[in-house]
């Protein structure tokens, strides 16, 4: 049968992702040439859609292009529907601070949880953030996670088995301290496919007690110092690539990358580092 998909032919427009076009034609918010859209429905170049009522205009992507965003812990992503008054007292959310194009919306590619922050990647175009979601599922990515007190081994191993509710499993890599100040301690994780809720349920599973979880690596891309909170900057090409192809190699800490900690809080009585089902404890205290 001639033409695509609807679902896939308005995510590509970068109106929605596919389960969103889904969801309006499930509505009936959409026609095709007059008639109501069914699941299935297929579109050519010269059907006319439109969605509530309103025309969709159908111009193919200027360009390819994907944000790296580092998001401030407690910031939503879009600002939610409300009455003016709460609108104006609702802090501007991220996706009003991106470059806006006419006649698309923003995707964030598996977005942190609100009360977290760190690395976002963030699309306009549907297609391309459905290639990205499918593909960090297997890239390892890095967090660091603020705790209350320091871990103890059992603690740590028990970050390491990657074990998660329901009997789902996490891939963790490596697990490391990284400082720390008064009562709070910052630990770096490495895994692969993980995102900020199952890092946070992990620890929590552990018994500690989380504050704070900021994802400050994916795949081959990384936070560095230079990108502060608030500010963003556009994939390069080759970057994109990587990421899309699936890059499954390690993520690399280099000595630019935002670390968790806050400057200068790096002493500590001891370290723990956890590597690949294996856990290592030196102190320094006197035996």
């Amino acid at each position: 049968m001639p033409g695509e998909r609807l679902q896939k032919a308005l995510a590509h427009l970068g109106l929605g992702s596919r389960r969103d076009v889904e969801t309006w034609i499930k509505a009936g918010r959409l026609t095709v040439n007059g008639e109501t859209a069914a699941l299935g429905t297929r579109v050519r170049e010269a059907d006319q859609i439109r969605l509530d009522g309103r025309p969709v205009r159908r111009r193919p992507p200027a360009f390819q292009q994907v944000l790296l965003c580092h998001r401030s812990p407690g910031e939503r992503l879009e600002r939610p529907v409300a009455s003016p008054e709460q609108a104006a007292s609702e802090r501007q959310s991220l996706f009003e601070r991106l470059p806006h194009v006419a006649g698309r919306r923003f995707i964030a590619v598996s977005p942190m949880p609100r009360q977290d922050g760190g690395l976002e990647l963030v699309t306009s175009d549907g297609e391309l953030a459905e290639k990205l979601q499918r593909a960090v599922r297997g890239l390892v990515a890095e967090f660091s996670v603020r705790v209350r007190g320091e871990l103890g081994e059992a603690q740590l191993q028990g970050v390491l088995d990657g074990v998660l509710d329901r009997g789902a499993h996490l891939e963790v890599l490596a697990c490391s301290p990284t400082g720390g100040e008064g009562a709070n301690r910052w630990y770096s994780l490495t895994a692969r496919g993980a995102s900020g809720k199952d890092v946070r349920q992990l620890f929590e599973r552990s018994g500690a007690l989380v504050s704070r979880v900021l994802r400050t690596g994916l795949g081959t891309v990384s936070l560095e110092r230079t990108l502060s909170r608030g500010q963003f900057r556009k994939l390069e090409p080759e970057e994109l690539a990587r990421l899309i192809g699936g890059d499954r190699s390690e993520t690399v800490r280099g000595p630019d990358k935002v670390a968790g900690r806050r400057d200068g809080a790096t002493e500590r009585r001891g370290t723990v580092t956890a590597r690949r089902g294996t856990v290592t404890a030196r102190r320094s205290s006197r035996r």
